[in-house]
């Protein structure tokens, strides 16, 4: 078959056996002609919601709407939500951390977590989660330390372990509002870029 071609007479000169020569002809060029290597598959883009206390929900489905990215409300009651077939909702037991066990165990690198507790958020960063909190202030792998160290300070002040007890954060205004949209439209679209 091979016997007036080039590549026999190639494979011929090189003083192996024609059956190596063919194979070795073959591991140089078939690989890079045939098949390439198996690309690996990002996780489904999603959004999760802490939603027992958040004040951004219908911000959240206009998002998640435009971007056609499906929303999981995720509560310890019911709560309403529109008939879309990209909002769903999951009413968990009221146990202790309920939501946040549910959201932590489904977060990975497709997903954008909503959220104002800062150890939920710590959760879902170290899944590979993006996280926003309702005002529009991300949390980073490398600002999370210092909110769950803040967090602590500001639950021993309130309590009046140290001095006078003092509030809690300010109001929610249309300033946070406004950078929540902003924030949760730019996740959206760095992650599908990174797709």
């Amino acid at each position: 078959m091979w016997e007036n071609s080039s590549v026999a007479g190639a494979l011929h000169q090189s003083g192996e056996p024609e059956w190596r020569g063919y194979a070795a002809f073959l591991r140089g060029w078939l690989p890079g002609l045939c098949w390439s290597a198996p690309k690996t598959i990002a996780p489904p883009m999603k959004i999760l919601v802490d939603a027992d206390a958040c004040p951004v929900k219908e911000e959240i489905y206009k998002v998640a709407w435009r971007h056609e990215i499906p929303v999981t409300i995720v509560s310890n009651s019911p709560i309403r939500i529109p008939v879309h077939p990209l909002v769903d909702r999951v009413v968990v037991s009221d146990g202790f951390d309920a939501a946040d066990d549910w959201i932590a165990e489904r977060a990975d690198a497709g997903s954008v977590c909503i959220t104002a507790d800062i150890l939920l958020a710590d959760r879902c960063l170290k899944a590979g989660a993006v996280v926003i909190a309702p005002n529009g202030k991300p949390f980073t792998l490398s600002s999370i330390g210092a909110a769950v160290a803040t967090r602590a300070i500001m639950a021993d002040l309130r309590a009046g372990a140290v001095g006078d007890p003092i509030g809690g954060p300010p109001p929610f205004g249309k300033v946070d509002r406004s950078r929540f949209l902003q924030a949760l439209d730019e996740a959206l679209v760095r992650l599908k870029r990174g797709r």
